[in-house]
């Protein structure tokens, strides 16, 4: 985990399940106009904070983790759970919820 993602975390997820921390929006647009919460819309970025272990088919064949702890990525809209962490709203889905790694 890199310093800024650390944390004490007492959540493991299961099989393919990812913990992704949503970045917050810009409250200003880029002309410098302060946007009320709700005119806001819900963020679909987020950090990944914790993993599970993978996938296992009904073979037995194991499918992997493609993302890692601390990568930043954008995720389905309306995918996961809401997950309270530290007072914070959280999200979990499932790896095939994730749509891309954002650099």
């Amino acid at each position: 985990m890199s310093p800024k993602t650390k944390q004490n975390l007492n959540i493991k997820p299961l099989f393919g399940n990812v913990l992704i921390k949503p970045q917050q929006n810009e409250a200003k647009t880029a002309s410098g106009i302060i946007l009320p919460d709700t005119a806001q819309k819900e963020s679909q970025v987020g950090i990944v904070m914790a993993i599970g272990p993978g996938e296992v088919t009904p073979k037995g064949e194991k499918i992997q983790m493609f993302v890692k702890v601390g990568q930043k990525v954008m995720y389905k809209k309306w995918g996961g759970n809401e997950v309270k962490v530290n007072d914070e709203e959280w999200t979990m889905v499932e790896q095939k919820d994730i749509l891309a790694i954002v650099d």
